[in-house]
């Protein structure tokens, strides 16, 4: 964690203090009570509950001070206050600083699907070579950016940093806290549609990470994506593309499924190339190697370099996690979040792996705008043709894949409908058999991971 004094804070942050020793250094950072650690810093952040009314809280679990916007009354001498305009530009502020004071190498990774996993292996790889700091989960947004950089420790020499958005102006925000050395956008797909007009008004927003890189930088690009590819037409810096297509400068060649084991693959750069194994069921999570693959060689690692770490890459939890069940039944862990692309490529890949029967458990995808019918239906097809035996919908959007599954042939009998979460994984274990395949994924909110514990409960018992 990067160290600050309480005379620092008031200085960066434009604030004043209200008690507490000049002197007084901090060595952790939070928005939330319940986390203060020893010695952190709190920053007290309106949000659906006031950060202000928790300061006292935050002290009692062993903060040694805290950033506020209006005075609070905390015991205790010792206990630094510093007064700001606004927390969350104090925050920023701190962050943005912490980062001048280290300049390491910032990746900066966005897109509609596939940010997080794209994070996570982009840090695997260049730890080949980098002392790597990454954002924590999906720490993705103007808080969680500003926290993850100030984890920043002497030493550390890259920082890969997931940048979120669901409306305009949100990654120009980011982008001024952390300028990216590498700006790396995944894909533009229909996910937040319920706040933006059109998929090219998703795409202007990628675009923001692109506007506030550094001079100098490099752009990874999903080559295979027309509306990536035209909004980084005006992009000046180095253009580094990654997908299948063959114009794409890191390409996947030979992609070959090796059951329950993953994947083989060629990865293949200008003249060279190499063979390795990927041990993800999804074919999806190809293009996020690929990926974290251009960031390790814009930043001139070698395949030979990469290739071990590739090999040693495993699915997040709740993100593909493969779990035993019990009674050789396999479930599928994707309960973190949902989107027609996701759950469109999820269903074919899978498909495609032996099992007794293949049941998609399938929540609501949210924030789909008024298409989201008409996407849920289009899941349900897409599930029958994959060649999937029975459909557990669970919440009253999922109602309308069961609708799809029906309407492209699937019979009454496979097809079972649930209001939420807590009645699904009560009935689950009457629907699923042994030696079953089971796919659970529903949006965020949904809770289908508690589809997923019940699996697993049964499966012990």
């Amino acid at each position: 964690m990067a160290r600050l004094r309480l005379d620092e804070v008031a200085r960066v942050a434009g604030g004043t203090i209200l008690q507490g020793s000049p002197a007084l250094t901090f060595g952790s950072y939070g928005i939330d009570s319940r986390l203060a650690a020893a010695g952190g810093l709190f920053f007290a952040v309106a949000g659906r509950r006031d950060g202000h009314e928790f300061v006292a809280a935050a002290a009692a679990e062993g903060a040694a001070g805290a950033v506020v916007s209006r005075p609070v009354s905390v015991d205790g001498g010792d206990f630094g206050l510093v007064l700001v305009q606004d927390t969350v530009a104090a925050l920023q502020a701190l962050a943005a600083e912490v980062l001048v004071r280290q300049p390491v190498k910032v990746v900066g990774v966005t897109g509609s699907v596939g940010k997080t996993t794209t994070k996570e292996f982009t840090a695997a790889l260049l730890a080949r070579r980098f002392r790597v700091l990454k954002s924590e989960g999906n720490y993705n947004n103007h808080l969680g950016l500003a926290l993850s950089l100030l984890r920043l420790e002497p030493g550390d020499e890259a920082a890969v940093l997931e940048m979120g958005t669901s409306a305009a102006g949100e990654l120009r925000t980011l982008a001024r806290i952390a300028p990216p050395d590498v700006a790396v956008i995944t894909n533009v797909n229909p996910v937040h549609l319920q706040f933006f007009e059109s998929l090219d008004a998703i795409a202007l927003a990628k675009k923001e990470i692109l506007d506030g890189a550094k001079p100098g930088a490099t752009a990874v690009l999903n080559g295979d994506d027309p509306l990536v590819m035209g909004i980084a037409a005006g992009f000046a810096g180095r253009k580094v593309t990654f997908g299948r297509g063959p114009r794409c400068d890191i390409r996947a060649e030979a992609v070959e499924s090796k059951g329950y084991d993953g994947f083989e693959l060629r990865l293949r750069y200008g003249h060279g190339s190499v063979r390795t194994s990927f041990p993800f069921l999804n074919e999806a999570a190809v293009e996020n190697l690929l990926a974290a693959a251009a960031v390790s060689l814009s930043l001139d690692l070698s395949f030979e370099e990469i290739r071990p770490a590739i090999a040693g890459l495993r699915p997040s939890a709740h993100r593909g996690l493969l779990v035993e069940a019990g009674r050789d039944i396999r479930v599928y862990d994707d309960t973190y979040n949902s989107n027609p692309r996701a759950l469109e490529s999820a269903l074919n890949s899978l498909a495609a792996l032996p099992a007794a029967r293949k049941v998609a458990v399938l929540a609501d995808m949210l924030e789909l705008g008024e298409s989201e019918k008409e996407f849920h239906r289009r899941a349900g097809e897409v599930l029958v043709q994959a060649g999937w035996d029975v459909l557990v919908a669970v919440g009253p959007l999922a109602a309308f894949i069961a609708e799809g599954a029906a309407a492209a042939g699937m019979g009454a009998a496979s097809l079972h409908r649930f209001a939420d979460a807590t009645a699904a994984a009560s009935a689950i274990g009457g629907i699923v058999r042994e030696g079953d395949l089971v796919l659970v994924k529903g949006s965020r909110s949904m809770k289908t991971e508690t589809i997923v514990d019940a699996l697993r409960t049964r499966g012990k018992e």
